[in-house]
């Protein structure tokens, strides 16, 4: 296990080091690119690498699920951002990094050099005998559209099955009803609305959060007649039965990529944590690398325990954009102090919303209405840019 100290403040780049080289466009790393947009480094060169052109904003997902929003409000045009900026984005699909000649290695092009790297690619979904995992987002998404297709295609009754009760999953399946019972009442069969049932392995939903933002939802739940199977195996009922599901959504937490596990074999490897993310101090500075950073779900701050959360990803965001502009100058680098209790606005589906932090909780469509402003102020910050860019473009 690497130590949790914080390394020295030191420069750790060579003064002739200028090409910062991203992997991913996680919420992290929009960021770090939209600094480079409103504030350029003198002569350092960004790269973006991304599987997907545009990012999802976690924040916004459940919304557009449930219709609130469209695809464009939800998503960064992650593309026209680094145009923006002056990055070069290249479309592919990060497979693994030669760390002795800093390069990353990519599935269709050539090997991309770097003097500073970053990783903010997320998590990859869990191995799983049926169903489809929210993340990666895309494919979710597709699967979401044809299985409103299917379920207005559909004379029966469907019975879907959300794995996952903490707060993603919660918010997911609240979400998930809203959609469909809207698409049967506008069809005018509102008594063909789909059964819900969400499966938890924790006693109780949404484990870590204080028992009176457990109780809310809890009620909100019963109320929507979703039926919560928590403490036991996924897909039984306490006696043991098994489901007969028509749909599995997982909204689970996911694993690292594979690549990473062989980039961390050799003995000069890239450090992991006992479950295979990047083991970083908390100046996102890699504990074995110091010319890579990793911040998301992907990186694992030594010494803290972190969730897994949108929320503390884009806090990541403007000290790891400070830390690598420092790591490219010389500089000492600054550690990365999260909130103890980070407010948490789980929105349920019909326009209302419960806040939770620490043990405060409330409800109601002003809790909505807050949500809803933070998300689009966040979006805006990036979606501004990236019109513009877009506009430059076709000009």
């Amino acid at each position: 296990m690497p130590s949790p100290e914080t390394p020295p403040k030191q420069p750790i780049m060579p003064s002739a080091a200028r090409t910062l080289v991203l992997i991913g466009g996680g919420h992290a790393h929009v960021a770090v690119i939209r600094g480079f947009a409103t504030n350029p480094l003198p002569c350092v060169e960004l790269t973006v690498i991304g599987r997907d052109a545009e990012t999802p904003y976690s924040g916004m997902l459940p919304g557009l699920i449930a219709g609130h929003y469209t695809h464009a409000e939800a998503h960064i045009d992650v593309a026209a951002l680094c145009r923006f900026a002056g990055a070069r984005f290249i479309h592919d699909e990060a497979t693994g990094l030669d760390l002795a000649c800093q390069r990353v290695l990519c599935r269709a092009g050539p090997p991309v050099p770097y003097d500073c790297l970053s990783i903010d690619i997320g998590a990859s979904p869990s191995p799983r005998a049926s169903g489809i995992g929210v993340k990666p987002i895309a494919p979710f998404l597709a699967h979401w559209e044809a299985l409103c297709a299917r379920t207005l295609a559909t004379p029966e009754r469907l019975h879907i099955g959300v794995v996952g009760a903490g707060a993603g999953g919660v918010e997911l399946v609240l979400a998930l009803q809203v959609r469909l019972e809207g698409l049967l009442r506008a069809a005018g069969r509102p008594d063909d609305a789909p059964r819900f049932s969400l499966f938890g392995q924790a006693a109780t939903i949404l484990p870590g959060f204080a028992e009176p933002a457990r109780r809310r939802l809890e009620r909100i739940l019963h109320r929507r007649g979703i039926g919560v199977f928590t403490g036991q195996v996924i897909g039984t009922t306490a006696d043991g039965a098994r489901f007969d599901l028509d749909d599995v959504i997982w909204a689970t937490g996911g694993v690292p990529a594979p690549w990473l596990a062989r980039s961390g074999l050799a003995q000069t490897g890239l450090a992991l944590d006992p479950k295979g993310f990047i083991a970083v101090h908390d100046t996102l500075q890699s504990t074995s690398h110091p010319t890579v950073f990793a911040a998301g779900d992907i990186a694992s701050v030594i010494g803290r325990k972190l969730p897994k959360s949108g929320v503390y990803a884009v806090r990541q965001g403007k000290p790891l954009a400070a830390n690598l502009r420092r790591a490219l100058s010389g500089q000492a680098l600054v550690p990365f102090r999260p909130q103890r209790h980070a407010l948490a606005l789980i929105g349920t589906g019909d326009c209302r919303a419960i806040a939770v932090k620490g043990g405060w909780s409330a409800e109601g469509r002003w809790v909505w209405l807050w949500k809803d402003w933070v998300d689009r102020r966040f979006m805006g910050r990036y979606t501004n840019l990236a019109d513009h860019a877009r506009a430059d473009h076709q000009r």
